[in-house]
């Protein structure tokens, strides 16, 4: 098995995974703030760092079908959130290729 190898973020407020504190993104990549994820409130981010991408499925989202892969934290694989592929309705296209991260799976680490 290969080494893991972990980026690590600066800035004022980064987003971490809530069991291992692996760095995921930092407070500029958030795009939106008002959405829902399985859990509760959600962020959608343009990019993050230190996850694993899981299959491609077709989910129904309160915002309509969506292809969406969910994304685990490199380090300990806690599920944080999904990753929009594919939007089938013309309002939804700007997901696509962005980042739900689900805020009860997250901490935000202020420096």
């Amino acid at each position: 098995m290969g080494q893991l190898f972990k980026q690590y973020l600066s800035g004022d407020r980064i987003y971490c995974c809530s069991i291992c504190k692996a760095h995921a993104a930092t407070h500029d990549q958030i795009y939106a703030k008002a959405f829902q994820g399985r859990f509760g409130p959600a962020y959608l981010f343009n990019n993050v760092v230190n996850v694993c991408l899981g299959p491609r499925e077709d989910r129904i989202l309160m915002t309509g079908l969506h292809t969406v892969m969910d994304i685990h934290c490199s380090s300990c694989f806690q599920v944080l959130g999904w990753r929009y592929e594919k939007a089938y309705e013309d309002k939804e296209k700007y997901k696509e290729g962005k980042y739900i991260m689900e805020k009860s799976r997250m901490v935000r680490k202020t420096c």
